[in-house]
């Protein structure tokens, strides 16, 4: 009798942290990931990263935040600044897929009632206390601000999510506190975090951060990550991302390096020599 794969009862999600049933017993080893390597250009220095145990965190390219009429710019922000890097992340997004490295959208998307939102959060958006902030309709075009299902929580136009893409909410600066994010990436079974999004300086690094306090390996995409903020926070967060936590790396060298994952005759003679 042939049974069903997680793929097939689990679909379109290809689950890696199942028990195997080839009868008549219950297998308790989990799907075989195949190991691969990919030789990956970074600072302070270059590694080897396994694709295989890798997933890809884009982190809050949403509306809001990202395109004119969302929130930033209504209350007088430049988010032009903030295009480059939604274009290398779309590039980033299509390369992991193709290597088959899992895809994390983590964007903010309050819950309408605001039932798990502390004070302090409440604050950094609506300093004034005057109601303008997270789920006030002062978006240009009436949504609520950062909140579910509405228009300033999806993704900024130019990025396009497929179905085997992961969506998770956040709530806090760091997308792991009060998500289901660290459950989901140890599901997959993954030991290496690539991260893009906005702000760098501010959700992308508390996230950055947090992942490396609980033991992930991280890197981070300098130029699929920026900021509103004046440069030099983006140019501190660089610093002490490769000073303190990780690495950092270029989009066309993460591109490199998983074209070989991907099968892509595109990858560099050091990535091919490194493959298995």
């Amino acid at each position: 009798m042939t049974h069903p794969g997680p793929e097939d009862r689990y679909a379109p999600l290809r689950h890696r942290n199942r028990w195997q049933f080839p009868g008549p017993h219950i297998d308790l080893h989990r799907p075989r990931l195949a190991s691969r390597s990919a030789t990956l250009r970074a600072e302070p220095a270059t590694v080897v990263i396994d694709p295989s145990r890798t997933a890809l965190v884009v982190v809050d390219l949403q509306n809001d935040f990202c395109a004119p009429g969302g929130w930033l710019h209504g209350i007088g922000v430049d988010v032009s600044v903030l295009a480059a890097a939604v274009g290398l992340s779309a590039q980033a997004v299509s390369a992991a897929r193709a290597a088959d490295v899992p895809v994390i959208w983590l964007n903010w998307g309050n819950r309408p009632d605001q039932a798990n939102l502390p004070p302090g959060v409440a604050h950094v958006y609506d300093p004034a206390g005057t109601g303008e902030g997270i789920g006030s309709r002062t978006a240009g075009n009436g949504s609520r601000v950062l909140t579910k299902d509405a228009w300033g929580a999806a993704l900024v136009d130019g990025l396009v999510a497929e179905p085997q893409d992961i969506h998770v909410d956040k709530y806090r600066m760091s997308g792991f506190w009060d998500t289901p994010l660290d459950s989901i990436l140890r599901n997959l079974r993954v030991d290496t975090l690539i991260f893009a999004g906005v702000n760098s300086d501010q959700c992308v690094y508390a996230t950055l951060i947090d992942a490396a306090c609980l033991g992930y390996d991280v890197v981070m995409l300098t130029d699929a990550s920026a900021t509103t903020s004046p440069s030099y926070c983006h140019d501190a967060t660089v610093y002490n991302t490769r000073q303190c936590f990780g690495f950092t790396a270029s989009t066309p060298d993460l591109l490199d390096a998983l074209a070989t994952a991907a099968g892509d005759s595109k990858g560099n003679k050091e990535n091919k020599e490194n493959a298995v």
